[in-house]
C-alpha cells in the first residue's frame, strides 16, 4: 500500500511538472547594458501576485507557475522604471533579454536614496542614481560622497585622504589615479573607503583606501574620450579609454595626456642668512615660466575563466618633459644688486610591467600575487647664471642622468575562519638598484635598497562591534656608495568600528609607523646652489617615530549625514629642513632630526542630498601645531574648508566647488596649502554626449597662490608664488562614451520585441 502511495504520488507530481509554464530571462540596465541582479520579477494575475522571485547575480531569473490565463510579469528595481510584459495564456515564454530604463518621476526626476552601510571598519557606498545623473566624471562624483577626510580636486583632478594619496583598486587590482579618472559615474557600482590604510599597503607610505567595483558587463566594448581646454591659457587635459570584453578576457588602453606653457608665474621673496660673523640680506622679484608636455600610456589584460580566479597584466609607460625658467633681479645688501637667471630641465621615462593574480579557492581562502618590474631614466639639467654688477659671471650647474631598475614582489593570504573572524597575512619585498651620473663631476654613486615587509591582521566581529589588529616588521637595507644602513621596524594599526545602531555609528583607530630616511635624502654629495648656499644629503638621519590617533561619530538620517572626526599625531626626532653657517659666507642646507612635533585637528563633514536635485557637501576644519628643536619652539593654529554645491534638472547640472586651504607647520617651515573654486554647467543631451563649462579661480586676480615663510634664526624669510595664467580661467570640456554592447543589444531588441512607445510590451 504504501509503495503504491508513492508511485500514484510521483506520477501526479509528474503530470504537475509537464504542466507547469516557465517564465524565464535575463534583465539589464538600458543605459549601458549591465546585469541587474536583485531585480523583483513578479508574476501578476489582474492585481493578484501569484509568484514572485529575484535575479541572481547574472540578472537570471526563471519563475514556473500551473497557471494556464494569460498573465503579466512586472519587474522592477530601484533607480529604475517597472517594466510590465504580457504573457499570453497557455505558453512557456523566454523573454530573453529585458531592459529596465532609469527611473524618470515627476519633472523627469525620481529621488533614490544613497545606499550606504559600514562594514568590517570601512565606509561602503552604493551611488545613488541622482548622484550619477548629476557627475560629469568619476572624480564630481567623488566630490558628492559622504566619506570624511576625502577631498577630491576638480581642478588637478586628484584625491587626497588627510592630505595624502590613498591606495586605490579598480575590482580589487591595484591601480593609479589615472585609472580612476579614467571611469565614467555609470560604471562605478560600489565604493569600500576607509581613513586607515590596510596592513598590506601599511609601507608604501599612502594614506587611505577606496576599492572600487565596477558593474559587470556582458560581452562588447566600451570607448570613452574626455578633453578639456581653457579659453584663455595653455592648459590641455585628456583621457582616453576603450575596453573589450569577450567572455572571460578584457582588453582596456588607456591614455592620459597632459600639457601646460605658462608664461605669468612670479616669485617675490625675502630672506636673510645670519651666520656667527656674517649677515645678508636679500630681496628678490622673478618671473618664472614653466610648461610640461606629460604622457601616461596603459596597455591592460584581464583574464577570469572562473568567478574565483584573476590574472591581470598591465604596461604602462609615463613621459613627462619638463622646463622652466628664472629671471630675477636681486637686492642683495652684500654683493650689491645683479640680475641671475636659471633654466631647468627634465625629461623622464617610467616603463613598467604589473603582473597580478588572484585565486579565491573556496569563499573561506583567497591568495594574491603581484610583481611589478620597473625601469626609469631621468635627465635632470640645472644651471644658475649670476651677473654681478662689476661685470663678473658665476654659474652653478648641476647635470645628472639617473637610472633605475627596481622589481617588486608580493604575497598575501586570506583565511576566514566564519563570516567575524578572518585572518591574512603577507611578504612583500622591493629591490633596486638606481646610479645617478654627475656630468660635471664624473662622480657616479651607485644606490641599492632591499626592502622587506611582512605582516598580520585579525578581524573579527564581536556583536556590533568590529575589531582588527595589525602588526608588521620592516626590515630595510640601503647602500649609497660608502654608506651603509640596516633598518628593522615595527608597524602597528588597531581599528575599532561600533554600529550603534541605524543612525549611528563609531570609528577609532591607533596607529605606529616608523619613517625611514629616503636613498636621495642620505646621499652625502654636496652642491652648491647659490653664491651663498651648499645643499647636502645626511646619511646620519634617523628613523622618526610616528603615532597617531582618531576618533569619528557619525550620524545619518535619510538624506543627511554627518561626521566629526577628531585626530592627534605625535612624531619624535621628527625630519626637518635646515640651515647652518658653515663659515666664510657659506650656509648649508640639509635635512636634520629635531626633537618632536604633535599636531591635533578636529574636522566636521555635513552633506545633503537628493533635495528636488539639490546636494551640498561641506567639511571644516581647526589643526594646532607645534613643532621643537633643541632650543626652539613654534607653535600655529590654523582654519581650513572646502565644499561642494549641486543642483540637478534633467541634462543640466549647475556645480560650485570651493576649497578654503589652510596653514600647516614643519619644523621651522609654514606652508599653505593650494587655493581654488569652481563654477561648473554640464549638459547631457543624451547618454553619450557631455558637455561642460567652467570658471576657474573666479575673481582671483593671481590664480593659484603658495605663500610660505621661515622661523629659522639662521634663515629667516618669506616666499610669495603665484601663477597668474590662471586667474579667472575658462575651461571648456566634452566627452563621448559608446556602449557596444549597447548598440548590439539597440539591433537585438527591434528585432525580437515590439514596442507600443510604453512599459507595455507583449511577446
Amino acid at each position: 500500500m504504501t509503495r503504491l502511495t508513492i508511485l500514484i504520488a510521483t506520477i501526479l507530481f509528474s503530470i504537475n511538472s509537464l504542466t507547469a509554464r516557465t517564465i524565464k530571462g535575463e534583465v539589464r540596465s538600458d543605459n549601458d547594458s549591465t546585469l541587474v541582479a536583485g531585480a523583483t520579477c513578479r508574476l501578476m494575475s489582474g492585481t493578484q501576485m501569484i509568484k514572485g522571485v529575484a535575479t541572481d547575480e547574472n540578472g537570471a531569473f526563471e519563475i514556473q507557475t500551473d497557471n494556464k490565463s494569460k498573465l503579466k510579469l512586472a519587474i522592477s528595481m530601484v533607480g529604475f522604471n517597472t517594466t510590465e510584459i504580457v504573457i499570453e495564456s497557455d505558453k512557456n515564454v523566454n523573454a530573453g533579454t529585458i531592459y529596465l530604463s532609469e527611473g524618470i518621476a515627476l519633472d523627469e526626476l525620481q529621488v533614490t536614496a544613497n545606499r550606504m552601510t559600514d562594514a568590517k571598519g570601512r565606509t561602503i557606498i552604493f551611488p545613488s542614481g541622482s548622484d550619477v545623473r548629476a557627475s560629469a566624471s568619476s572624480l564630481s562624483l567623488f566630490q558628492k560622497l559622504p566619506l570624511d577626510g576625502l577631498e577630491a580636486n576638480p581642478i588637478n583632478r586628484t584625491i587626497s585622504v588627510d592630505g595624502g594619496s590613498p591606495v586605490i583598486l579598480i575590482n580589487g587590482v591595484p591601480s593609479t589615479e589615472s585609472d580612476l579618472n579614467a571611469l565614467q559615474p555609470k560604471d562605478i557600482a560600489k565604493i569600500e573607503y576607509s581613513r586607515i590604510t590596510p596592513a598590506r599597503y601599511a609601507d608604501k607610505g599612502n594614506n587611505g583606501f577606496l576599492n572600487i567595483t565596477l558593474k559587470k558587463r556582458n560581452d562588447g566594448g566600451q570607448v570613452y574620450l574626455w578633453g578639456r581646454s581653457a579659453l584663455n591659457t595653455a592648459f590641455v587635459d585628456g583621457n582616453v579609454r576603450a575596453s573589450y570584453h569577450q567572455g572571460p578576457s578584457q582588453f582596456t588602453l588607456s591614455y592620459n595626456p597632459s600639457w601646460r606653457n605658462y608664461q605669468d608665474v612670479f616669485d617675490n621673496s625675502r630672506e636673510s642668512y645670519i651666520g656667527d660673523d656674517f649677515r645678508v640680506d636679500l630681496e628678490e622679484k622673478d618671473r618664472n615660466p614653466f610648461n610640461y608636455f606629460y604622457n601616461n600610456l596603459s596597455l591592460k589584460y584581464d583574464y577570469m575563466p572562473t568567478a574565483g580566479t584573476l590574472f591581470s597584466a598591465t604596461f604602462r609607460t609615463s613621459v613627462l618633459t619638463r622646463k622652466s625658467q628664472a629671471f630675477a633681479t636681486t637686492i642683495d645688501s652684500y654683493l650689491g644688486d645683479y640680475d641671475n637667471s636659471n633654466l631647468t630641465r627634465n625629461k623622464d621615462l617610467s616603463p613598467s610591467l604589473d603582473l597580478f593574480f588572484k585565486r579565491d579557492f573556496n569563499e573561506r581562502n583567497s591568495l594574491e600575487v603581484q610583481v611589478v618590474g620597473t625601469l626609469s631614466r631621468n635627465d635632470y639639467r640645472r644651471s644658475n647664471i649670476y651677473d654681478f654688477g662689476d661685470g663678473t659671471t658665476t654659474d652653478y650647474v648641476m647635470d645628472v642622468n639617473s637610472r633605475r631598475r627596481s622589481l617588486i614582489s608580493e604575497v598575501s593570504y586570506t583565511h576566514q575562519f566564519s563570516g567575524k573572524t578572518s585572518l591574512s597575512a603577507g611578504y612583500q619585498n622591493t629591490i633596486s638598484h638606481s646610479t645617478n651620473t654627475y656630468l660635471t663631476t664624473d662622480y657616479e654613486p651607485v644606490l641599492t635598497e632591499n626592502n622587506n615587509y611582512i605582516y598580520a591582521r585579525l578581524g573579527q566581529q564581536i556583536g556590533r562591534v568590529y575589531v582588527s589588529v595589525a602588526t608588521g616588521a620592516k626590515l630595510y637595507w640601503i647602500k649609497n656608495d660608502l654608506n651603509k644602513r640596516h633598518f628593522i621596524r615595527n608597524l602597528t594599526t588597531v581599528q575599532a568600528q561600533w554600529n550603534i545602531s541605524q543612525k549611528w555609528n563609531l570609528r577609532a583607530s591607533f596607529q605606529y609607523s616608523p619613517s625611514i630616511p629616503s636613498l636621495s635624502s642620505l646621499t652625502d654629495y654636496p652642491q652648491q646652489q647659490t653664491p651663498y648656499l651648499v645643499s647636502n644629503g645626511n646619511p646620519d638621519l634617523k628613523v622618526s617615530q610616528n603615532f597617531r590617533y582618531q576618533l569619528t561619530p557619525a550620524f545619518r538620517l535619510r538624506k543627511f549625514n554627518a561626521s566629526l572626526s577628531l585626530s592627534y599625531r605625535q612624531t619624535g626626532d621628527f625630519v626637518m629642513s635646515d640651515m647652518m653657517y658653515l663659515g666664510d659666507r657659506m650656509f648649508l642646507s640639509q635635512s636634520i632630526n629635531a626633537r618632536r612635533s604633535w599636531d591635533a585637528g578636529a574636522n566636521l563633514n555635513l552633506r545633503v542630498n537628493d533635495i528636488a536635485g539639490f546636494g551640498a557637501n561641506v567639511s571644516l576644519g581647526v589643526s594646532h601645531y607645534e613643532t621643537m628643536g633643541a632650543d626652539w619652539c613654534h607653535h600655529l593654529t590654523s582654519f581650513d574648508a572646502n565644499f561642494s554645491v549641486w543642483w540637478n534638472k534633467g541634462p543640466f547640472t549647475v556645480s560650485y566647488w570651493r576649497k578654503i586651504p589652510g596653514k600647516y607647520l614643519n619644523g621651522n617651515y609654514v606652508g599653505k596649502d593650494e587655493n581654488g573654486d569652481s563654477l561648473s554647467l554640464d549638459y547631457k543631451p543624451d547618454k553619450h554626449w557631455t558637455f561642460g563649462a567652467s570658471w576657474m579661480y573666479m575673481f582671483e586676480s593671481k590664480g593659484t597662490q603658495y605663500p610660505s615663510w621661515g622661523y629659522s634664526a639662521v634663515n629667516p624669510y618669506f616666499k610669495e608664488r603665484y601663477i597668474k595664467n590662471n586667474a579667472n580661467m575658462v575651461v571648456l570640456s566634452v566627452s563621448y562614451s559608446a556602449d557596444f554592447g549597447s548598440i548590439f543589444r539597440s539591433s537585438r531588441r527591434s528585432l525580437n520585441n515590439s514596442d507600443n512607445e510604453s512599459s507595455l510590451l507583449k511577446l
